[in-house]
């Protein structure tokens, strides 16, 4: 029996938090990922508050309406997930996969004074001129107002490099949104290990890391299929995501 897009998007969108729990890029029961469900992109899925990504199933998944306000005021709702993803999720409509995450090295490069990707080698040419940078950290994100911030600075690129924070990356599919996460933390561990050898840093010619970056573009294939992989392992490890 064929399943509803609903069906197969929670299947997903709880596979993803298994994975990224598997990985280790999680931040114990913070962080919170959504996925649209509707056309207009307003109805989206969200984890429920503070519980650990290596135990959300399919059916623990909330289903929300970014235009109902009483949302903010239900205990099942993280504040900070419902300012932020409300908000794209209302604003953003072509946005339909939203990922945030607090993961090590990436963090640790939106902490510099300068948080710049440089393009090293083919994983960080990847974000070449790709990633918007937020720079006015001033606390939890737990407003709307917030929330509408972000979404423009998510308005013109579907990367976000929270400074003093985070990360954030959207995108058409949860397997392009995955792989796109998971190879930016990557990139920043590779950079953030090149850089503690103190030696100078060999960067890519823009030339060579613009073409780099748009052969990433054209392989949204291979991104899919990391996730399809990676989901198929995590229904192997534990068949309760799929519940």
């Amino acid at each position: 029996m064929s399943l509803s897009f609903e069906e197969q998007t929670r299947i997903d969108l709880a596979a993803t938090f298994r994975i990224i729990a598997h990985l280790g890029m999680h931040e114990a029961v913070a962080n919170h990922f959504s996925a649209a469900i509707s056309p207009d992109g307003k109805k989206f899925l969200l984890n429920p508050k503070w519980k650990h990504f290596s135990r959300i199933r399919a059916s623990d998944l909330l289903l929300l309406d970014a235009d109902d306000a009483s949302n903010a005021s239900d205990p099942n709702v993280d504040t900070t997930a419902w300012s932020i993803h409300g908000q794209i999720h209302q604003r953003l409509p072509e946005v339909r996969v939203v990922l945030h995450l607090h993961p090590i090295y990436t963090t640790a490069i939106a902490a510099l004074e300068n948080p710049e990707i440089l393009p090293i080698d083919q994983n960080t040419a990847r974000y070449f001129n790709r990633v918007s940078v937020d720079t006015l950290y001033g606390g939890m994100a737990d407003t709307v107002e917030e929330g509408a911030r972000l979404s423009g600075l998510l308005a013109n690129n579907s990367r976000l490099l929270m400074g003093n924070h985070g990360v954030m990356v959207t995108a058409p599919t949860i397997g392009e949104a995955f792989d796109d996460i998971w190879t930016l933390e990557r990139s920043c561990q590779i950079l953030v290990t090149a850089m503690s050898t103190g030696r100078p840093l060999k960067v890519l010619s823009d030339e060579v890391a613009e073409k780099t970056a748009q052969d990433w573009e054209k392989i949204t294939d291979f991104s899919r299929q990391h996730f399809e992989e990676m989901k198929t392992l995590m229904i192997q490890m534990d068949p309760s995501v799929l519940d």
